[in-house]
Order: C-alpha cells, then structure tokens, then sequence
C-alpha cells in the first residue's frame, strides 16, 4: 500500500511501476474512487457540523431530515470506502531505478558468483536417485500418503535435514535476531497486512473446517496456513506505534511452511525442488523510514545468506530479481540460486526483500521518533535457509563416485556423521 498523496503526486511513476511489474490494475479507476470518497467526506462532514448545530438549537425537525441525509451519505461513503480500500491493496510498490526491467525471471540479472562447479569424473545422479539408492529419500510412499509432491525423508536425509535448519538458526542468532516461534495459522488481515493477500492467494491453504467455539458455533474468520514466516512474525507489531529507541527490531523464526504452488502446476515436477510443504528459516527487520538505513539491512541480511552458503560450501550465483519477477510490495528483491549438478543449472534457494513502508502501511505499524512525530516503519524480509530444496544441492554437489554424499563440516556436529553411504545405520 502507498501512502494516497504520494499516488496523487506521481501518478506517472505509479503507472510506470505497474507496467514494468505487469499488473492489471486501473490507477485513473483509483484515483477517481479517491476523489468521489474525498467528495463524500466533506458531505458528510458538513451534515455532521449541521446535525449539531440543529441539536444546540432543539431543532427537532431539521435534525430527523439532516439525519436522513446524513445515513443515505454515509452508506454510500461506506461503500465507496470498501472499493477504495480493496483497490489500494493492488497499487505495487515503486522498484528501484537499478531493478533489471523485464516481465518475469528471464530478465534477472545476475551480480556475482561464488565458488567453483564441480566437475565430477563419473555419472552424476541426481538427488532422486541418490536418495533412493541413500534410502533417505522416498517420494513413491510420499505420493501415496500426501499425493502430488509428497515426500518422506529417513534415516539420514531426516538428520541432515533438521541438521542444516539447525544450523542456519545458530547463525542467525548469532547475528542478533531474536527467535520466536511463531503461529503457521492466520487470518485473513495477516496476509493482508503482509502482501500475501490479494496477490498470492491462490498459493495459500485455507483451512476448510477452521473449528467451532464453545457454544457449538461455527468459527466464522477463516484461517490460512502460512507459507512462511514473514506474516506472523510482522504481525506481531501489528497496530502497534514503537519508539524509534527500540528500532531496528530483528526477529527470526524456524517453521512449518505450505505452498498449494497453483501457478507452477507442471513446473519442477521431479522430486524436491517444488513441494508443497517445507521446512524454513527466515528473518525480518523493521526499522525507521530511512531509505539508505533499509538497504544497509538489507545488505546485511544478503550477507548472512551467503555466508551460509558459502560455509556449506555450495557454489552459487546472486541474481537481482526483475520487476516483473519481484512482487508487488518489494522496492528490490535478490535471490540467491544454488548450482544444482542434477539439473544441470542453477537453483533458487534464497530471496531478500526490501518493501519499504509498503507493508507496514497495510499494517499500521509505525514509530514515534525523538521529537513525538510519527510515520511508517519499514520492513525487510529474507530467506535464511529452506528445506528440503537445499538438500538438493548438497546431495548432489557432494556425491562421490562410490555412492556416498559427503557432509558438508559445518554440518557434522548436528548430524553426527561425516557421510551418507548405502545401508549405513542411521546412528552411525
């Protein structure tokens, strides 16, 4: 959400930012809404100045014809109000001027790689067949248990997965964000106020029998199954005014995500890429409304990713996402993509955002600054790590010729192990 002034004044980046994000959205539809609510305010107004002047004076009479007026009016302003609010909800957020422009991920730039592709002297398999070989994988009994995308992980592919959440959750903590367990079921307003809602819905579960209250009545709020963290953890602060001493605040948090993935049906079909549920580290900073501070955490965070990365010793590359790839809500986005030996390119496996105010607009989550003024916060969020997906580019960066996976160091006081190899017992 942008602040309506600013729409107002720069109706012409506005239109640009919708173009180059490839959005169907009618600004001149939202701007005359606008005018017409703003119209009706100053009506409405004035039968409010006029309803009171009629009960100084005991003018009982022209106080029932004011207050019909004044109901008619403010039905209307109401309704007015409703397709004003839900249009403002579309209106993206202005990207960078150094954002590659283009209509989806083929217009990505790429701005730095790291670590060397592996050049393996046998046949490389990738981590389908590893984990069936491995027996950590099991997709066959996944499928019939979850149906499409389904998977269990076993033995050491279990331990490896819990090892590098782990993992990436120390880090984290050790950088000063502080963890919180979040819930992974939210109303509708959560993903409202964290942009998730309207664009992104049809990647959300909504749960189809949310419960019944001690009466026997039904829950009438929906509730819906987060596909990450980023919209409890925001929610938090939700309505809340916070001084502008106790910012930046940075959280972070270790969950249970779910993703129906509607838009990519057929896409990422084999194995582990593309699941519909996962396991996530994320973290998010909400600080003052100081562009240049905003992208100093924004920075930092794309540091501490590729730190992770570059500890587990898998090569990758950091793309800056398009326009047309990036959202709605983001000022700037940057993904990091793992090298995937299997499928032969790289992967994504990490995302970091900037969103400026746009969120905590949505939010009404705001700061006091030191002279008793108050404004929007800004909001920050990024992917720490993801599993099961990065287990794909440690399976099958690390596979040996002899059939074992070798297990990155950082790694090996969580696991226990030092390697995965056929048959091995899974305490060993």
């Amino acid at each position: 959400m942008l602040d309506i002034k600013f729409i107002r004044d720069n109706k012409d980046k506005v239109l640009k930012a919708i173009e180059q994000k490839g959005l169907d959205v009618n600004l001149d539809q939202f701007l005359e809404l606008d005018e017409k609510r703003r119209g009706l305010l100053v009506k409405v107004e004035e039968l409010h100045r006029q309803r009171n002047e009629a009960a100084q004076e005991r003018d009982i009479e022209k106080g029932r014809a004011v207050k019909g007026e004044l109901d008619s009016w403010e039905g209307e302003l109401r309704e007015i109000e409703g397709k004003f609010e839900q249009m403002s909800l579309y209106i993206p957020n202005i990207p960078a001027l150094d954002s590659p422009v283009g209509p989806n991920s083929d217009s990505n730039l790429e701005i730095k790689k790291w670590g060397d592709i592996p050049e393996f002297k046998f046949e490389v398999k990738d981590h389908v067949e590893l984990g069936k070989r491995l027996d950590i994988i099991d997709l066959e009994q996944g499928a019939h248990t979850s149906g499409f995308r389904g998977y269990y992980l076993k033995n050491q592919g279990a331990i490896l997965h819990w090892a590098v959440l782990q993992f990436a959750f120390d880090k984290i903590k050790q950088a000063g964000f502080t963890p919180m367990v979040p819930p992974t079921l939210v109303h509708e307003k959560v993903l409202k106020g964290s942009g998730h809602f309207p664009y992104g819905k049809d990647n959300i579960y909504q749960i189809a029998n949310p419960g019944k209250l001690e009466s026997g009545e039904e829950v009438k709020n929906p509730l819906f199954l987060t596909g990450t963290s980023e919209p409890a953890l925001l929610a938090y602060y939700l309505d809340k005014t916070l001084s502008e001493d106790g910012l930046p605040i940075k959280v972070c948090a270790l969950t249970h995500c779910y993703r129906s993935e509607v838009g990519d049906y057929g896409k990422d079909t084999k194995g582990l890429y593309r699941v519909h549920e996962f396991d996530k580290v994320e973290q998010v900073v909400i600080c003052k409304n100081n562009l240049e501070e905003s992208e100093e955490h924004f920075n930092l965070m794309q540091s501490l990713s590729e730190e992770v990365m570059q500890d587990l010793g898998i090569p990758y590359h950091l793309i800056a996402t398009s326009t047309g790839d990036m959202g709605a809500g983001k000022l700037r986005m940057n993904d990091i993509e793992a090298w995937m030996p299997g499928r032969g390119k790289y992967g994504e496996t990490h995302s970091n955002s900037n969103l400026t105010d746009w969120q905590a607009r949505r939010l009404n989550l705001k700061f006091k600054n030191k002279d008793g003024q108050t404004d929007y916060c800004y909001t920050l969020n990024n992917t720490v790590i993801a599993s099961p997906r990065i287990l794909i580019a440690i399976l099958e960066n690390f596979q040996q010729e002899d059939g074992t996976v070798v297990i990155p160091e950082v790694l090996r006081k969580y696991t226990g192990f030092d390697k995965i190899t056929p048959g091995q017992p899974q305490n060993k």
